[in-house]
């Protein structure tokens, strides 16, 4: 899929916000929705084919919760979202960002709970903090002008 929209549009900068699904806390397969190591193989793929486009590959990081309103989450018991596990696939992000010299834009910190509509998904007042924070960073960074 990524293969044929970034060719389709011919990007000079791609930029990923990932991971808090993938982290998510599934009951019934005891354990995250996506196993940590295939997370990590899976973030190396993404690198690989975003650089056949571009060598400006941003990652966004993951942002933290409420974990009084995602254990678990209202509309599906199934599921939780804990920042223990966010912030050992936001490390795992960070991480292979630094290995791979991509910059990474760090938001686990930037967010409180009054930011957060359902606990978990940001609010407008969060996504305005959101794109301060990434349109601030690509343009210190220049990245973009």
């Amino acid at each position: 899929m990524l293969f044929r929209s970034a060719k389709a549009r011919e990007p000079e900068i791609i930029i990923f916000a990932i991971g808090v699904n993938d982290s998510s806390h599934r009951k019934s397969l005891n354990g995250n929705r996506i196993n940590f190591e295939l997370f990590k193989e899976n973030l190396e793929t993404l690198i690989e084919k975003a650089n056949l486009f571009t060598k400006k590959v941003v990652f966004i990081g993951i942002t933290s919760v409420d974990e009084n309103k995602t254990t678990p989450i209202s509309w599906n018991m199934d599921v939780s979202y804990e920042n223990k596990d966010i912030k050992k696939y936001n490390k795992a992000i960070k991480d292979l960002c630094e290995k791979n010299n991509l910059p990474f834009i760090e938001m686990y910190d930037l967010l409180n709970k009054d930011d957060l509509e359902d606990g978990l998904h940001p609010n407008s007042a969060g996504h305005e903090k959101m794109f301060k924070r990434v349109k601030d960073f690509l343009i210190e960074n220049k990245i973009i002008n």
